[in-house]
């Protein structure tokens, strides 16, 4: 049984007075979106405004998406007319804004999307994100299929300008927005996102460090292939700015086992508390983690019972390759395993995704945790992780918050 274990108690200090300064200077470029129509919205947008300082905002007017699964979804027509066209005329006269902040109550998915498979759906949280990226001729254009997911599996998605940066994020320097939404199955779930990075953030800045292990949960049914190249790049070799790019199959799931080991790695060297599970289980029962990465209901075994019974400490990032974990944030049944749950059980920060992005639009392990530990926020280390973006996915979590 191979299980890598490392639980050292120090993990980073904390540069207090840098820490306050900077603070103040994120909530003045972070802007919030809330959808007048529902009341879930305002009450979440309202909460994170007040606990956060934060006094750009813009009122939208669109069908309530947290009634019901089927308001989640609006079509790409009434999406622009009652969300894009209203954000883009706000950020043309506010030009400092770089983070974004949906809540629930604003819809997740675009359908009848220009350029999107099975019908034109994507989400509306990395549409936004790309917003800029069209007027700009150093932008690059994937062409994504893959014949596995059938003739519709057709569409086109953008390169992620800031993945694996090591720069800092500004729309002046990237473009595009670090958009992330505030959500759950219930309002208090919602809001309890909030709670959770604020909390984060007192105790770093009170030097109370969490020893809850950052639990990389592999399946080793998928092997570990090509490690010397993780975390991989779509970009091709001599490549220049605006070229056009293609994917025409998912990458090897095994990768993403490998991803994972880099990830333990790094972290190890850092004295993080970290635990990489090689074996062939589904890892389940740990408390107060401080981090998560698995293949959620994709693992071969898979135990829903396990998933459910993990916990998180105030600060901890998520993700799973999960194809459809961000289909809904409302109460649900079957399918795939859903990272509404890890909200509901305490993460702070979650990617998912509405529908298919195949694997290379998972975000990598070990980019997410170098620099979330390294003291980027939540936003930034979710987005260098990302190899796509105008596609599938949706980043849970305040976008500035930084446990470290």
């Amino acid at each position: 049984m191979k299980k890598f274990t490392l639980s050292l108690c120090g993990v980073f200090l904390c540069f207090i007075s840098a820490a306050l300064a900077q603070s103040t200077k994120l909530t003045n470029r972070v802007l919030v979106v809330k959808n007048i129509n529902s009341p879930v919205s305002v009450a979440v947008a309202d909460d994170y405004m007040s606990r956060r300082h934060v006094t750009n905002f813009l009122n939208i007017t669109c069908p309530d998406g947290a009634v019901n699964h089927d308001a989640e979804t609006i079509d790409y027509p009434s999406y622009v007319i009652s969300i894009e066209k209203p954000l883009l005329a706000y950020l043309k006269t506010h030009t400092k804004i770089d983070f974004i902040v949906f809540t629930k109550g604003v819809p997740i998915r675009l359908r009848n999307t220009p350029g999107k498979p099975y019908g034109g759906v994507c989400s509306l949280d990395s549409r936004v994100a790309t917003l800029g990226y069209d007027k700009s001729t150093a932008s690059s254009i994937i062409n994504v299929s893959d014949p596995s997911y059938g003739p519709t599996y057709v569409g086109t998605a953008w390169a992620n300008k800031f993945f694996n940066s090591q720069t800092r994020f500004s729309h002046a320097i990237f473009g595009g927005y670090l958009v992330t939404r505030l959500d759950g199955y219930t309002q208090a779930d919602a809001m309890a996102v909030t709670t959770r990075s604020l909390e984060a953030e007192r105790n770093a800045k009170k030097e109370i460090y969490n020893k809850g292990q950052i639990l990389l949960d592999a399946c080793s049914d998928f092997g570990f292939p090509n490690k010397a190249t993780q975390p991989y790049t779509l970009v091709p070799t001599n490549y220049t700015p605006g070229q056009t790019i293609s994917i025409v199959k998912e990458s090897v799931y095994g990768e993403y086992n490998s991803d994972m080991g880099v990830a333990y790695h790094y972290l190890a060297s850092k004295n993080i508390p970290v635990l990489y599970d090689t074996v062939a289980d589904f890892v389940g029962g740990k408390k107060n983690l401080a981090g998560y990465i698995s293949w959620g209901s994709n693992d071969t075994h898979y135990n829903a019972a396990g998933y459910n019974s993990l916990s998180f400490s105030p600060g901890a990032l998520a993700e799973t390759a999960v194809s459809t974990s961000a289909r809904t944030f409302l109460p649900t049944s079957g399918g795939q395993s859903l990272i509404d749950d890890l909200v509901a059980q305490g993460v702070t920060g979650v990617k998912g995704y509405t529908d298919e992005p195949l694997l290379q639009g998972i975000a990598s392990p070990s980019i997410l945790f170098n620099r979330y530990t390294r003291g980027w926020t939540l936003a930034e280390s979710f987005y260098a992780a990302s190899r796509l973006e105008g596609w599938m996915g949706i980043v849970i979590g305040d976008p500035i918050c930084r446990a470290y």
